[in-house]
């Protein structure tokens, strides 16, 4: 590339008016300004007029997809994991953690190995969302609160069953989703975070004290907000109210409409003492990027319906919606600003798991387009291809290549919108 890309009048979660994004040669932001850019001759420009920028999402869980559940993964199911990659991707995903729900140590296990195998043949230089590492939901859950997880495995919360069930992949794991109470000793996470592995709290009984303890001892995040743990109480805050009030703490969120009622996603949103710790999560089953229907899952089946997953007694299960469409969803409920809700899928699941978001030195992934036609100043002009460069492969759990996605909002019927900037290229 001999070029520079600039992309004017933005809006940007995090940033305060409109901003001018300069992508330099080597297809790094190297600059987010609302100052005027001098324009350079060869540059390209694209003038977005209010729109909004951001890079990707990132779905820290996300069960399976087109029809496998990552629990089921063995080696031979690579290539539908690369599908798996390429239709989130498609989704407005640049990067997510399959999540290995509660099952046998054995079949953990061979889905790490799976999972760790295809991580090793992914390049960084594909248009396909990239695995950052493994969220492991259970299996140290609270039987009163283990939801749709198999009970027959569930487990007591100790550091030798955690070293069983994690094996020789604490590199791979990046999250481990627990209930604390399990353990009031309170070694399981300490061992946890001595081994840089997220630690989040659900399916869990944990008593406003107990969270406080998990919290000081290392926990920083929660999984799905209201599902799987006490409801907020006036006398009794419980494991949700103590994470509310906590700066530090993460709260993950299904946002369907059905999980939770947008009107107490509203209450947490506005009742958060940092409301950028808040992240949306698809919360996404093996059928999601399938139709509504019946499907097998584990040995039971559920039922997807409006893209709700539930098991037959009613218990919900999960989603089958696209992590993008929980962002249109806060924006159509009148629930936030569109800005608001763009960065609780883009922004706050980066920043949960230590990773950066939009800002300058972000390198941007690269796309090949040829023939795509743009209306520049009253006349259309053809693209000329942009060639592909493959940015350095990044550690799996630190690193990601990302595309920007562009935001286009409709106040008169609270649509929200959005593309991948490569189908919008720009010209110069």
């Amino acid at each position: 590339m001999n070029q520079r890309q600039i992309i004017c009048n933005a809006q940007i979660p995090g940033y305060q008016g409109l901003q001018n994004i300069v992508i330099d040669r080597q297809n790094i932001i190297e600059q987010i300004t609302d100052k005027k850019i001098e324009i350079q001759p060869q540059d390209s420009v694209l003038d977005i007029t209010g729109d909004y920028i951001s890079l990707g999402g990132v779905d820290l869980q996300i069960n399976g997809g087109l029809g496998l559940a990552f629990p089921d993964l063995e080696i031979t199911d690579i290539p539908k994991l690369k599908e798996i990659c390429d239709y989130l991707w498609q989704q407005g995903v640049d990067a997510f953690l399959p999540t290995i729900v509660t099952t046998s140590i054995d079949k953990i296990q061979r889905s790490l190995y799976a999972i760790q195998s295809f991580i090793k043949q992914q390049s960084n230089s594909e248009l396909t969302a990239k695995i950052l590492g493994v969220h492991l939901e259970g299996p140290f859950l609270n039987y009163a609160k283990r939801g749709a997880h198999p009970e027959q495995y569930l487990l007591p919360l100790t550091i030798d069953l955690l070293k069983q069930v994690i094996g020789d992949y604490q590199h791979l794991v990046k999250i481990i989703t627990l209930a604390p109470e399990l353990d009031s000793t309170g070694k399981a996470i300490k061992y946890l975070k001595e081994h840089n592995i997220i630690i989040s709290l659900g399916h869990s009984l944990a008593t406003e004290t107990e969270a406080e303890k998990a919290f000081k001892l290392g926990a920083s995040m929660i999984t799905h907000s209201f599902n799987a743990m006490p409801s907020l109480h006036h006398r009794q805050p419980g494991l949700l109210g103590a994470a509310i009030v906590n700066n530090s703490v993460y709260c993950g969120l299904i946002a369907d409409g059905k999980h939770v009622s947008p009107t107490m996603i509203k209450v947490l949103l506005n009742s958060s003492s940092n409301p950028n710790k808040i992240f949306l999560v698809s919360d996404a089953l093996a059928p999601i990027g399938l139709s509504d229907g019946v499907y097998p899952w584990d040995s039971r089946t559920i039922t997807v319906k409006d893209g709700t997953a539930s098991l037959p007694d009613g218990t919900l299960s999960g989603t089958t919606l696209p992590l993008l469409t929980a962002v249109q969803n806060l924006v159509r409920w009148d629930i936030c600003s569109p800005q608001k809700a763009i960065a609780l899928a883009t922004e706050s699941p980066r920043k949960a798991i230590n990773l950066p978001g939009i800002a300058t030195g972000h390198r941007l992934s690269r796309s090949r387009l040829t023939g795509l036609r743009l209306l520049t100043n009253g006349a259309y002009k053809l693209l000329n291809r942009i060639q592909e460069t493959a940015p350095p492969k990044p550690a799996v759990t630190v690193g990601q290549s990302a595309n920007l996605l562009r935001w286009n909002y409709q106040p008169d019927i609270k649509g929200l919108t959005w593309e991948r900037i490569c189908s919008v290229t720009l010209v110069r």
